[in-house]
């Protein structure tokens, strides 16, 4: 009997693995890399929310390709660092794409990990970078730093006529990255830049920053940081007494932006492409719905969408071509056109590019609603 036991038990531990290897194989694993936690947390977690609703409603209806689809969340709080150990993770999860993440920074750290794997990414990042390294698993669901340069500095010159321009950014790569294109975009147009500048992000006190613009006397003060930085910055710009118009690149377009800047927001000018709740989709408008059914909430801003259209793009693309493979699946992206997207028809290039994009410009009211002024 006793030498009979590890016979048992070594049957017993591969049944075990032929168990847990069916079960994997009825599964679609799709992960999420977003900052859950840390400064970015409400962009994270309506990235995360909005992958779980749609698979929800897909494995309501049967999932794909007959298997239901399981979400894997990982957390890389925003980071580069924990971006790559979270592409490390996914990877070894067995997943089959990956959402995200949030900031241009930490997708571009995981992306080779996830090209290496031939693992399906599809982020809002919208450094001009991302796109640089032609990974044939990359998609980006948002449009690049450089189409929001061109429609600044368009609305700078042609729409305002600011005189006199200062523009301020962080040490992100997102942010760098926004304000060299709209440097260079606005140098195309011949406008008079009278300061290019860094604020360290997560100082909270612009004060010798702002007082040196001050005596300049701009017109404008542009920011192409993220709105943990912004709504600081626009409230101290008043506190200062610095007239000048303050305007915001996409990422300062949050709730949160509204909560730093306090009172202050109100004047504020945002750029960016159509918030949620005007989108004129019938699809948007139905996820909307459903979305604040479910999480008693909306979106925290429009990137949350994008990101989730790029979840539908893949799982469409899944249908269409009857596969899980991600070569297969990628070519098809490839060639997508006009697929009826939350945020829009959704293209894509053969470089993973998205095509298309249309901005707006929004002045914040008192009562912190948004009033179209320029598109």
């Amino acid at each position: 009997m006793k030498k009979m036991f590890p016979k048992l038990t070594a049957s017993l531990a591969v049944c075990s693995v032929l168990v847990s290897t069916s079960i994997a194989a009825d599964v679609i694993k799709i992960g999420v890399q977003a900052p859950i936690t840390g400064q970015y947390a409400n962009e994270g977690q309506s990235i995360d929310n909005g992958v779980k609703l749609i698979v929800d409603q897909y494995n309501a209806k049967g999932g794909v390709l007959g298997k239901k689809i399981e979400v894997v969340t990982c957390d890389d709080q925003g980071t580069a660092q924990q971006a790559a150990i979270c592409a490390k993770k996914l990877v070894n999860e067995g997943v089959k794409a990956v959402i995200g993440s949030y900031t241009s920074g930490a997708t571009e750290a995981a992306q080779t990990t996830y090209n290496r794997a031939g693992v399906l990414q599809t982020s809002d990042g919208t450094s001009d970078s991302l796109i640089a390294h032609k990974y044939w698993t990359f998609f980006r669901n948002s449009f690049p730093n450089s189409a929001e340069a061109d429609y600044t500095a368009k609305y700078f010159v042609d729409g305002k006529q600011y005189k006199k321009i200062v523009i301020l950014s962080d040490y992100s790569s997102y942010s760098t990255d926004l304000a060299d294109a709209t440097v260079k975009a606005l140098k195309a147009k011949n406008a008079n830049i009278i300061y290019e500048g860094k604020i360290k992000s997560g100082t909270q006190n612009f004060t010798a920053t702002l007082t040196k613009i001050k005596s300049m006397d701009p017109d404008v003060i542009y920011f192409s940081g993220y709105y943990t930085d912004g709504g600081l910055l626009r409230a101290q710009q008043l506190q200062l007494g610095i007239k000048a118009d303050f305007v915001g690149g996409d990422s300062n377009d949050n709730p949160d932006y509204m909560k730093l800047a306090g009172d202050s927001a109100k004047g504020t000018l945002l750029i960016n492409v159509p918030t949620p709740d005007i989108l004129p989709y019938d699809i948007a408008k139905t996820f909307l719905i459903d979305y604040k059914t479910k999480f008693n909430a909306m979106p925290a801003s429009i990137w949350s969408l994008m990101n989730v259209d790029g979840l539908r793009a893949i799982l469409h693309m899944m249908e269409q071509t009857k596969s899980e493979d991600t070569k297969v699946i990628a070519e098809g992206l490839h060639k997508l056109k006009d697929f009826p997207g939350i945020t829009g028809p959704v293209t894509f290039r053969e470089d993973g590019e998205r095509i298309g994009g249309g901005y707006m410009t929004y002045e914040v009211q008192a009562d912190k609603s948004y009033k179209i002024v320029y598109q």
